[in-house]
């Protein structure tokens, strides 16, 4: 009896993980087993002209528990605060991404008025140099072999549709009850422009891969607060 209430009783944290990755980012992020059990979303291919408020609405079918806490990591980071907006959750944990449109990158705000975005070579998805620097921000010549079990949702549809729906992105205001975690270091989502985030020193976008001793030491405080 005993053990039902425990497990009755522990946080559920679910992970979504950045555009075109896999939940293997996750392996290395360990939350104490008594008080939390972590479960991992992974990323479906989206129906053709699917909202993002649509596509947020079908991913909180996978969310099993009531008053889980989600935690998103770069594209997946805007995709839980979209999917907060229809479940109840006890806490919204954010990490290399942003909380409004305010939060994009002036070349991200270019390419939604020029429509530049429209022309990227997104057909090269077995480039997985190309693809590395699209996800991650990053040229990687000397961990491709790496990145390549990481990055593993290759759809010419899904990255059009993901790119599109980042750079369109609508939201004004920063919901209540979110954590920011943000690198010094990021490339993509520049903390320049970022607002009320924790600041990992010396982060960059891929810190939930090379940084997870720091997510292991500090997360379950984070979650609990």
């Amino acid at each position: 009896m005993l053990k039902n209430q425990m497990v009755h009783n522990k946080i559920h944290v679910y992970f979504m993980p950045g555009m075109a990755a896999n939940t293997t980012i996750f392996d290395n992020i360990n939350l104490p087993t008594e008080t939390f059990e972590k479960h991992c979303l992974d990323w479906i291919i989206p129906d053709k002209d699917i909202s993002l408020e649509e596509y947020a609405l079908r991913m909180c079918s996978y969310v099993k528990h009531d008053n889980a806490v989600l935690i998103g990591v770069s594209f997946g980071g805007i995709l839980v605060q979209e999917m907060a907006k229809h479940i109840t959750v006890r806490k919204v944990i954010i990490i290399s991404s942003v909380k409004s449109k305010s939060e994009l990158p002036r070349r991200m705000i270019f390419a939604k008025y020029t429509r530049v975005h429209k022309l990227l070579p997104t057909g090269l998805v077995n480039n997985m140099e190309l693809l590395a620097k699209y996800a991650f921000g990053e040229t990687v010549p000397k961990r491709l072999a790496l990145y390549e079990q990481y990055l593993s949702i290759r759809d010419k549809y899904y990255l059009d549709w993901s790119i599109n729906t980042i750079i369109n992105w609508q939201q004004t205001k920063c919901q209540e009850n979110i954590v920011h975690i943000h690198g010094e270091k990021d490339p993509v989502f520049p903390v320049s422009h970022i607002k009320d985030c924790i600041t990992v020193k010396n982060g960059t976008h891929t810190m939930i891969i090379h940084r997870s001793k720091w997510f292991n030491e500090h997360l379950p405080t984070i979650i609990l607060q």
